[in-house]
């Protein structure tokens, strides 16, 4: 009888999901503190760290990258949410947009924003980040009988 309770609680524990999380985002009050207009690269640096990607041009946006990922018994960790913070700079170095993205049903959504400008420029970048949210994988069209 001990056996059988202990293969159940087993069974059960292997079916709970594992929540694991992957990348840097940060947090709203670091983000209070970087001052739109007045504040550097370097000061970005060192109140939010190191971005999870920085644009192609020199002196370019930054980019924080945070991904939360889900893993059920032995299936393969799916990813389950997507967060993108963008610090923009403008020619002389200072900050000129903080904009925060999410997905909401596949869509790229402005979670925050705190804006000089009211056009928005690469969201199409963004779109990438956020976008590969619930595509398939080529793995999923391989035939799993061969």
């Amino acid at each position: 009888m001990a056996g059988l309770a202990l293969m159940a609680s087993v069974t059960t524990t292997a079916c709970a999901p594992i929540y694991s999380n992957h990348g840097y985002v940060p947090r709203d009050e670091d983000l209070a503190r970087i001052k739109i207009g007045q504040s550097t690269v370097e000061d970005v640096g060192l109140i939010a760290g190191r971005p999870t990607a920085i644009g192609v041009m020199a002196g370019s946006d930054w980019f924080y990258v945070g991904s939360r990922f889900r893993q059920i018994g032995l299936r393969a960790p799916q990813e389950v949410a997507r967060e993108v913070v963008a610090v923009r700079f403008d020619d002389k170095g200072h900050v000129r947009n903080i904009e925060r993205f999410g997905l909401k049903d596949g869509q790229v959504v402005v979670i925050s924003r705190r804006v000089t400008e009211s056009n928005i420029k690469g969201l199409g970048f963004l779109r990438q980040l956020l976008g590969s949210l619930g595509n398939p994988n080529a793995a999923d069209f391989l035939k799993k009988d061969q």
